[in-house]
């Protein structure tokens, strides 16, 4: 019943997370319109996210110092890949491809977390997950509503794949690092050190920087700067990631990054409210793939109990701070 419960909490999780990711178009668009570059939101973002979490995070580790000294590698490793490396690789990606494209790239992570935990632990997909996958990604084509016949760059394909490292290194680092060091550690470090990458790439010339502070369009309203980037940052940055590293370790990266893909869904459906951009039937069969690959998936990790342990092989599964 206990370890019921606790998928339960690991689910809601996963999909607060998803919900709360799939804000950031919304928010970064009016931002884009208003002269805002990309690479100037997400510094921001982070940057501010960053500093929310300080305060929890400090109070967090308190007295548990040696565990945030164990693990700095993990941190340094999730703010390089999962926060700075995969939001850079996306930018430059869609420089090259089609938005859709490329988020289906770096969506396709998914198999790089089950090829992950195949390969190093020995956790080998069985026919229901392996289906699973398969639906997902299918939906995830419907809901993108990719127009065929496009020629690909071979340059953007590539930052798409670095995208798609980036999204995998998310789930499996959130699922495997120390579980005595909080959600919220880990987000505000990973985040902080992102910040600094992002930064500095701005300084030398990679990532072009600039910002308007004048009012924005959102959700058809003319509204301050701020609106969009406290949602950027709060709801799209602090609430996403510190749920969406609690779901990681209840759930095993694997599980939680097939949930992960449901933020492609509230994506469109926060669209559709805010900017009155209407999902198609495709997109809405799409979305019942995707839901259908995640209950074969989660249905898999139900009937396999000896793959779970395999997959959250740490004394406490349950995220303190819990992404």
């Amino acid at each position: 019943m206990r370890a019921g419960r606790s998928s339960a909490v690991g689910l809601g999780l996963a999909l607060l997370s998803a919900a709360t990711f799939g804000t950031s178009g919304t928010f970064a668009r009016s931002l884009i319109e208003a002269g805002w570059s990309a690479g100037a939101a997400v510094a921001t973002r982070v940057a501010i996210a960053a500093m929310l979490l300080s305060i929890p995070a400090l109070v967090a580790v308190r007295g548990r110092w040696p565990v945030v000294r164990r693990a700095l590698g993990s941190i340094g490793a999730f703010g390089l890949l999962a926060v700075a490396g995969t939001q850079v690789a996306y930018f430059y990606a869609v420089q090259y491809l089609p938005v859709g494209v490329a988020l289906l790239i770096e969506y396709s992570g998914i198999i790089l977390v089950v090829l992950w935990m195949w390969i190093v632990h020995g956790q080998r997909p069985r026919r229901l997950t392996v289906a699973g996958a398969v639906a997902a990604l299918v939906g995830l084509v419907l809901v993108l509503n990719l127009a065929g016949g496009a020629h690909l760059h071979p340059i953007g394909i590539l930052w798409a794949v670095i995208a798609a490292v980036g999204l995998a290194a998310y789930f499996v680092l959130s699922a495997r690092i120390d579980p005595e060091l909080p959600a919220t550690a880990l987000a505000a470090g990973g985040m902080g050190f992102g910040t600094v990458i992002l930064v500095a790439l701005g300084v030398i010339g990679v990532l072009p920087m600039h910002a308007t502070f004048g009012d924005v369009s959102f959700a058809g309203y003319r509204t301050s700067w701020l609106v969009p980037i406290v949602g950027l940052s709060l709801v799209a940055a602090v609430f996403s990631y510190v749920a969406g590293i609690g779901a990681a370790r209840i759930l095993g990266a694997s599980l939680a990054s097939f949930v992960g893909l449901t933020e492609v869904l509230f994506a469109v459906l926060i669209a559709w409210v805010a900017l009155d951009e209407l999902p198609t039937v495709i997109q809405a069969v799409g979305g019942a793939l995707i839901v259908a690959g995640i209950a074969l998936v989660r249905l898999d990790s139900m009937r396999s109990p000896e793959n779970v342990a395999v997959e959250e092989e740490s004394p406490e599964p349950v995220a303190s701070g819990a992404r």
